[in-house]
């Protein structure tokens, strides 16, 4: 691991490692996030879970995780996690979607942004969301199932599905000129996420360089809110302000009425 965690390099012009290992492909499947806690006892640190359908997807707050076909749909498993540091997880993640999109599409360089806490977005449309699920295990420690749906090459009319529904949307394919096949993306993505692993991990280091700390001041560049009025909905109540950043814990912070600050740790956000 490098002192600056996660900088982009050029994708290796060498094919990559055989998957077999790693890679389940299943033809359909309810939830790929599912699947993996459904078999915690057989998957290993790196596997990851693929299907080209997936029919009953599940994103933030029990919303429902639209999967038409053309959607890149899997999960990833990561063991051995500090239980401290999950709470900053899901932004590392969106990070290393970031990554690995700009290391396979150079011409989105600059062009992607995380919306906290879970997607990422281009030009304000949503590119791809991210799903973290923590569990506990005797053989794993602590273990994240890191659910992506990453929008590769979708029509969203032709699936019927508006954009209301799915969010203001985006696919891969209507932005770009070449889209990475399915198995670049997978391995490309599995690379950033063994090495957010390693940060996340029990490992005994400097709280400068574990965590979401090393990777705050790329991931305030890539912050899609910083400066927007937003409405934060909350279970019993909606507060609106101006998004002022994120902080050292991944919690949003909102200056509200007076110049005060208030720091979120969970909440659907819209901009208004």
């Amino acid at each position: 691991m490098s002192e600056l965690p996660l900088i982009s390099v050029p994708a290796s012009p060498q094919p990559y490692p055989n998957p077999r290992h790693w890679l389940h492909t299943l033809d359909t499947c309810a939830s790929t996030n599912t699947w993996a806690h459904a078999r915690a006892d057989q998957l290993h640190h790196g596997d990851v879970i693929f299907t080209k359908q997936q029919t009953s997807g599940r994103g933030q707050h029990d919303r429902t995780w639209h999967s038409p076909s053309g959607v890149l749909t899997a999960s990833f498993v990561l063991d051995n996690l500090n239980p401290n540091l999950l709470p900053g997880l899901s932004l590392a993640v969106g990070l290393a979607v970031i990554f690995a999109m700009e290391d396979l599409v150079p011409e989105c360089r600059d062009m992607l942004r995380l919306k906290w806490p879970n997607d990422v977005w281009i030009d304000r449309q949503k590119l791809a969301g991210i799903l973290c699920e923590a569990s506990s295990g005797k053989t794993f420690g602590t273990r994240a199932v890191v659910g992506i749906g990453l929008n590769r090459c979708v029509d969203f009319a032709a699936a019927g599905l508006d954009a209301r529904t799915i969010g203001n949307a985006v696919s891969l394919h209507s932005i770009a000129s070449n889209v990475p096949d399915e198995l670049c993306l997978l391995a490309r993505l599995r690379h950033y996420l063994l090495e957010l692993a390693d940060m996340f991990s029990t490992a005994d280091r400097p709280a400068s360089k574990s965590g979401l700390a090393p990777l705050l001041p790329q991931l305030r560049r890539r912050d899609a809110l910083i400066g927007c009025n937003v409405a934060i909905e909350l279970a019993s109540e909606t507060i609106c302000g101006e998004a002022a950043g994120i902080d050292g814990c991944g919690r949003l912070l909102v200056c509200l009425a007076g110049d005060r600050i208030q720091a979120f740790t969970s909440g659907r956000v819209r901009l208004i």
